[in-house]
């Protein structure tokens, strides 16, 4: 069967497309798509129907299957998460976690720092759900009243914030705690990548493997 793979950052690049065809055999695994693309085993992560997938997960005729290189790093409603090529706002952000229950509100800003800009590129549809789980868990877990999370996809300047958390909590401690594990996850779960761009040229900044 012919499974439709897509590529993203430095799988991409190296490819030359974002989409290639693999012949597999009828019952073939993960494992076989990465042996097949002479991939090394923790080179890279599958994703079949936009989810995390291991060696042995199964691949059918039709589902849709990503491979995604390492990622440029319950009791609360989740506001909003959303990945964007528009600027972000902050007082937006913050304003959408406000809760007659909260006593802390807490806004994480993670700016542009010593390069002319930073060129971001996301596995969107499968980005945004799952910064969608990563607010609702961590809510859950530090009992927090809202969680609200944006990323900017596309070409972000010096100075300007290309991903914001915002938390609200009875209390600053779990506000600060639940920002902070939000925060965490995003960087290292989330199928977002980056370029450096400077006067130098640009440098595609390398990252870890999310989590199965």
């Amino acid at each position: 069967m012919l499974v439709s793979v897509r590529l993203f950052a430095g799988l991409r690049e190296r490819a030359g497309s974002e989409r290639i065809e693999v012949d597999l055999p009828e019952g073939a695994t993960v494992g076989d798509l990465l042996a097949a693309m002479e991939l090394a085993p923790r080179s890279c992560v599958a994703a079949v129907n936009r989810e995390y997938a291991g060696p042995d997960t199964p691949i059918g005729a039709g589902d849709e299957v990503a491979l995604v290189p390492p990622v440029s790093g319950g009791a609360g409603a989740v506001r909003r998460a959303r990945v964007t090529g528009e600027s972000l706002d902050v007082g937006a952000l913050a304003a959408a976690v406000r809760d007659p229950r909260a006593g802390a509100v807490v806004l994480f800003e993670g700016v542009t720092r010593e390069v002319d800009e930073l060129e971001y590129e996301a596995y969107v549809e499968m980005a945004e759900p799952r910064l969608a789980a990563i607010a609702a868990e961590e809510a859950a877990r530090h009992g927090l009243c809202a969680v609200a999370v944006e990323h900017r996809t596309g070409s972000v300047p010096l100075s300007e914030p290309s991903v914001l958390v915002a938390v609200s909590a009875p209390h600053r401690g779990e506000a600060f705690a639940g920002a902070r594990a939000v925060i965490d996850r995003v960087k290292a779960e989330a199928p977002i990548w980056k370029v450096e761009v400077s006067a130098d040229g640009r440098r595609r900044v390398e990252g870890t493997l999310p989590p199965l």
